[in-house]
């Protein structure tokens, strides 16, 4: 009896530790923030109306984009954003040196969350497709997609590659580099089709006049966009989860989703 008590209490105090250890890293990786004075903020700037970068300004605009700046104003800090790609968002939020967290039509998965931290959501999404407005009658369901004679248009390294080949086995799949200049892609003829968010399709429906979306209102799939981040810093991602909750309830949310168009 008295071994086990001396294992147990021992047990206790490694446990206690290691806590402590994590609870001060956490305070550490706040104060860090808080010294250098800015939040270090990665995103793609490709992704309409969540994430923009403008090429002649350098500055960046979107629904995420102001999602950031409401984490930073919480801590207290001003904020700089940090370019990445959707085939190296993974490599870059593991890289300590880089940035924060990642913003910007970032969709919770279980797959990210088994090797980093998510959010919670702030924004619901799901796969649909942006196609010529003459095409729209074409389109009721994926099996209308997943046909050969459609090209469908998808930007390499994200969800939106990945549904194509696990749905679309049978489309003739096109990967093109640059997210952004897609919906053009399509509204010229170079596609038939592209792979999109219910987040995305709205602004470029709105924007040009040649696209629908005529499946936005029956999603593929369903899901929520959040926030990635390391796994381990867990005071960053109790701010980060505060504010998203402080928005929702004040009325802030809403007030983004008119001003994108997302309502």
């Amino acid at each position: 009896m008295k071994k086990l008590f001396i294992i147990i209490a021992t047990c206790l105090l490694i446990v206690g530790c290691k806590n402590t250890e994590s609870e001060v890293a956490g305070q550490n990786e706040i104060e860090e923030i808080v010294g250098r004075g800015y939040l270090k903020v990665g995103t793609t700037g490709d992704y309409r109306p969540l994430s923009f970068r403008d090429t002649a300004t350098g500055g960046y605009w979107g629904f995420g984009i102001d999602v950031a700046q409401r984490i930073a104003a919480k801590i207290g800090v001003e904020i700089q954003f940090v370019q990445t790609s959707w085939p190296t968002l993974t490599d870059d939020v593991m890289n300590d040196t880089l940035f924060d967290f990642a913003i910007g039509g970032i969709t919770i998965t279980e797959k990210r969350k088994e090797t980093m931290a998510m959010s919670d959501g702030y924004l619901n999404n799901g796969k649909t497709i942006l196609c010529r407005v003459a095409d729209t009658a074409k389109y009721h369901c994926v099996s209308d997609l997943n046909r050969k004679e459609v090209s469908v248009m998808v930007n390499p390294g994200g969800l939106n590659e990945k549904f194509a080949k696990d749905s679309l086995p049978q489309c003739t799949l096109i990967v093109y580099d640059q997210n952004e200049e897609i919906p053009t892609q399509v509204a010229i003829g170079n596609a038939d089709v592209m792979i999109t968010e219910i987040t995305e399709a709205p602004w470029y429906v709105q924007n040009d006049p040649r696209l629908a979306a005529p499946l936005i209102s029956k999603p593929f799939t369903h899901g929520e966009i959040g926030v990635l981040m390391q796994q381990g810093k867990d005071s960053l991602l109790s701010i980060v989860n505060a504010t998203i909750a402080e928005i929702k309830s004040n009325g802030e949310l809403e007030k983004l989703k008119v001003k994108y168009g997302l309502e």
